[in-house]
C-alpha cells in the first residue's frame, strides 16, 4: 500500500482527528480482524448512551497525508473511519477514497442522520439507526436507506424491550431484512445479551446479535 496522492488533490486538505489507534474490531461484519481507526472530531448527536463523548470537542487538526501516513505505519488492511460524526467533516469524502484507492478494505460507522449518498461504493457502510433509547430517533434520515449496498449493514443499538419493537417495526416497514445484513446489539450495561438474545429468537428474527467485543476485552478504556 502507498500514500502517494496526486499533487495538487489533497494537499491543503485536512480533518480534525481525535484518535488513530490499532484495535481490534469490536462490531459489524469485520469483529474480529485487525483494524486501525480513524476517530474524527465532532457529532451533531447526543445519544443517550455515547461512549465516545470525548470525541465531541478538541481533536487535532491533521493534513490528510500524514493521516493516510499513519494508517500506513500501522501495516495492516482493515480501516474504520469512525467518531463522533465523521460525515460531519466535509474533507471525509476525499480520504476514504484515497484509502480505498490504496488497496485497504474500509468501513465507516455512521449515525445515518447525515447524508450517506456522497460515500464511496468501496467503502462498506455501518449505518447506526438511531432508536428512541438513544434520544435521537427524530434524526434518522430515511432517504439514506436508497443508497444501500450489498456492502453495507444496518445497525440497531437496542436499549430495552421498547427499543426492540420499534426496531422490529421498522425492518419490517423498510424490508431490510431482506435487503441489506442487519446488526442489533445491546447497549453495554443496560440490557442483559442474553435478553436481547431471547427476544430475537422467539421473533424469529433474521437479524445478526452482537455484542461490542473491545467492551469485554478492554472495558471503556479509550483508543482500544
Amino acid at each position: 500500500m502507498s500514500t502517494t496522492i496526486p499533487i495538487g488533490s489533497a494537499e491543503s486538505l485536512r480533518l480534525r482527528i481525535t484518535e488513530i489507534f490499532l484495535s481490534l474490531q469490536g462490531e459489524a461484519r469485520s469483529v474480529g480482524w485487525p483494524t486501525v481507526f480513524v476517530r474524527l472530531t465532532g457529532c451533531p448527536l447526543r445519544c443517550s448512551y455515547c461512549d465516545t463523548a470525548y470525541a465531541f470537542s478538541g481533536g487535532e487538526w491533521m493534513d490528510i497525508p500524514d493521516i493516510c501516513s499513519k494508517v500506513e505505519a500501522f501495516g495492516v488492511r482493515h480501516v474504520t473511519v469512525t467518531g463522533g460524526e465523521p460525515l460531519a467533516q466535509r474533507n471525509v469524502h476525499r480520504f476514504m477514497t484515497l484509502l480505498c484507492d490504496q488497496g485497504y478494505v474500509l468501513s465507516l460507522e455512521t449515525s445515518g442522520a447525515l447524508d450517506v449518498a456522497g460515500v464511496d461504493p468501496r467503502v462498506s457502510k455501518v449505518i447506526d439507526l438511531k432508536t428512541p433509547g438513544s434520544g435521537e430517533s427524530e434524526r434518522n434520515l430515511w432517504d439514506n436507506l436508497n443508497y444501500l449496498s450489498a456492502l453495507d449493514q444496518i445497525k440497531l443499538v437496542i436499549a430495552d424491550r421498547s427499543d426492540y419493537e420499534w426496531a422490529r417495526e421498522r425492518l419490517g416497514e423498510h424490508g431490510l431484512m431482506d435487503r441489506v445484513e442487519v446488526l442489533m446489539s445491546p447497549v453495554h450495561g443496560r440490557l442483559s445479551p442474553r435478553e436481547l438474545a431471547e427476544w430475537i429468537l422467539n421473533d424469529r428474527l433474521h437479524v445478526r446479535m452482537q455484542v461490542q467485543l473491545h467492551k469485554y476485552l478492554w472495558g471503556d478504556e479509550p483508543g482500544r
